[in-house]
């Protein structure tokens, strides 16, 4: 073989080499865009997929967050509803109150007068009565007038005042009282027991126990007694101060239709 022929051999050889490495260059490209384009497909997928779990949990806080405003808005209103109720009530309480307030001044125009009259009254009661405990009791009398006219002191408690002289002599007719005191007799001066007997009948004794009266509640006088009631007025005496045991004994007594 001549050197021509070589060589021509070895130029084709050459020339085959490189079209074949030139083939293998084209095939290659086509791949690795596939591939890099299948990774970018597989890196965009992540990202989405990581955007979806951030929207999803976000998703699921909102909806429990909306829960727990939901069930706070109900307790909300349960509570508002429970104390519109309050302020209903509270506010038919004030309008009761307010009615009572609105009527003050009329009971106060009926309830003065009446508290004049009645200490008006019970100054005439006293001085009507059977003469007994009569400085304090027109004391008494006239501390409530005052009273009334003291601007200091509230209209109820004049008021409980009032009621209470009122209960004090109510209850003078209740019970048997014996006081030492001086009686007037035929312009003398004479110490004397006096023994009461409830709103029946008072009587006197001279401390001698010799001499005993009887009061006169229409004639306003004092009546000497018999002194066969003497014994009778010194046991019931000395019952009431508890100085004797219980017995009975005898005293007059005015009639029924005069008696005070």
């Amino acid at each position: 073989m001549s050197k021509v022929s070589n060589r021509t051999k070895i130029a084709t050889a050459l020339v085959g080499a490189l079209a074949l490495a030139s083939s293998n260059l084209v095939v290659a490209n086509p791949l690795a865009d596939v591939q890099k384009a299948d990774s970018k497909i597989h890196a965009d997928a992540a990202a989405s997929q990581q955007k979806v779990d951030k929207y999803f949990d976000q998703a699921q806080d909102m909806l429990f967050e909306y829960g727990s405003v939901a069930d706070e808005r109900e307790s909300l209103k349960s509570y508002n509803d429970y104390v519109a109720g309050l302020v209903a009530d509270q506010q038919k309480t004030m309008d009761a109150i307010q009615t009572d307030i609105n009527g003050v001044d009329r009971l106060r125009q009926g309830v003065v007068p009446l508290m004049f009259k009645m200490v008006d009254a019970l100054e005439q009661f006293v001085q009507l009565d059977l003469p007994f405990n009569t400085q304090v009791r027109t004391e008494r009398v006239e501390n409530l007038k005052t009273l009334l006219n003291t601007a200091e002191v509230t209209l109820a408690e004049k008021y409980r005042l009032i009621l209470d002289a009122y209960s004090i002599e109510r209850e003078y007719g209740n019970f048997v009282a014996v006081n030492t005191g001086k009686l007037a007799i035929d312009g003398k001066e004479v110490l004397v027991d006096f023994f009461q007997l409830g709103r029946v009948a008072l009587y006197a004794q001279s401390l001698d126990q010799k001499t005993a009266w009887m009061y006169d509640a229409d004639a306003k006088t004092w009546n000497k007694l018999e002194d066969s009631y003497l014994r009778d007025i010194t046991k019931g005496i000395r019952i009431a101060r508890k100085q004797g045991a219980l017995d009975l004994f005898a005293l007059p007594i005015p009639a029924a239709e005069t008696a005070q």
